[in-house]
């Protein structure tokens, strides 16, 4: 498979990326499949840093129809996605402007039905290139990407989207093109994950395949700035969840600049992660060993594939725990383990869980030690 070559940062266009990690052979699908291991498709994660904007970003790129052939679920399970789509339309409602609204992407419709219940007048369209649960008669879908040629015949007064800016290979571009969809003094609201503090905390959902930026807000202002959009309001939902932005079109562009020490923090940060989960991994492998009873790993998903990447010895893993039934009983992708329900430890003695679950975390720990109070957590 051949990569797609982004030798320049996304921000500044400047050809100076330099090498900061690279993960070789990982799995380019972050979900769960019932084909053999040996169809999966791994590709090295290679990470750079830009010189001149200190943008961490991906190169070569996966292209868009080989990693997103199949949807995998994101977003749609659990108590903080639940509240992040009610808050997030809650949000959308509080600004009192937007009647008419494109959603790009939106797969389950989550956001979609939320905001129709605050504001019942209201009309929305997703474009989206696989829906999923869209039996709601008042959400129409338009089955596809948003691309330049995109046209609708509904006049639209906002553009939305929900944790896309993060998977988006040129946001610059993005942000021109939906700047020109739109007239102005019309909206762009969207929420994007608070990719800063999930990467000082260690999480390992931050940036991958999909996240190719690490996406901060000091980027996020400088392209609304380049790309003629103004900020009206801000808000972050959960100290390290996402952060929603509700910006507006204007005709004067008014550049910020970024932060020359930009370089030198990511680089520590970026130096910090991959350095903390290597004391993790052989701390991990080291219970693996010792341990005298049945071990499993939480989340058929980025958390688990990164823990291997990173050196975790499956050996003695019996197999991942998830709470997506549509992903129990099949295979996580990349690794040769299958995936049952966190009940299926229900009642069992001298049983280990691997949890490192990012935000998620004391949600799932709580749901884990709810199933069997006896159960040890390895964090």
């Amino acid at each position: 498979m051949y990569g797609l070559n982004r030798d320049f940062c996304v921000f500044t266009g400047q050809k100076d990326l330099e090498p900061i990690y690279s993960f070789k052979d990982f799995p380019i699908f972050m979900g769960c499949v019932d084909h053999p291991l040996s169809e999966d498709k791994l590709f090295d994660m290679n990470w750079f840093i830009s010189r001149s904007s200190g943008s961490i970003q991906l190169n070569p790129l996966v292209p868009l129809d080989i990693l997103y052939g199949q949807s995998h679920g994101s977003g749609s399970i659990g108590k903080a996605w639940e509240k992040h789509h009610k808050s997030f339309a809650e949000f959308i409602a509080e600004q009192k402007q937007s009647k008419n609204i494109l959603e790009i992407g939106g797969g389950h419709g989550i956001t979609a039905k939320n905001y129709i219940e605050i504001v019942p007048e209201s009309n929305w369209t997703m474009v989206e290139p696989n829906p999923t649960n869209m039996e709601n008669p008042r959400i129409k879908v338009k089955k596809g990407f948003f691309t330049k040629d995109f046209k609708i015949e509904d006049q639209i007064d906002t553009v939305v989207h929900s944790h896309l800016l993060e998977h988006i290979y040129e946001p610059i571009d993005f942000f021109n093109q939906i700047n020109q969809f739109l007239v102005e003094g019309s909206s762009m609201v969207f929420s994007i994950p608070n990719l800063k503090v999930m990467l000082e905390k260690c999480y390992t959902n931050c940036i991958n395949f999909e996240h190719t930026i690490f996406f901060t807000e000091p980027y996020i202002e400088y392209a609304l700035s380049k790309t003629g959009f103004e900020i009206v309001n801000k808000k972050f939902y959960l100290e390290d969840h996402s952060i929603f932005y509700f910006t507006k079109k204007i005709n004067n562009k008014t550049k910020i600049d970024l932060s020359h020490d930009l370089y030198n923090s990511n680089t520590r940060l970026f130096k910090n992660y991959i350095h903390t989960h290597k004391i993790l991994i052989n701390k991990l492998n080291q219970k693996l060993n010792e341990f005298q009873g049945q071990c499993y790993l939480f989340g058929a998903h980025i958390f688990s594939q990164y823990l291997i990447s990173f050196g975790l010895n499956t050996k003695n893993i019996e197999c991942v725990l998830d709470n997506d039934p549509k992903k129990q009983g099949g295979r996580l992708y990349g690794t040769s383990l299958f995936v049952s329900p966190p009940d299926s430890i229900r009642n069992m003695d001298n049983v280990a869980v691997i949890l490192k679950a990012g935000q998620y975390q004391e949600e799932v720990k709580k749901q884990l030690l709810e199933i069997n109070s006896d159960l040890i957590i390895w964090e």
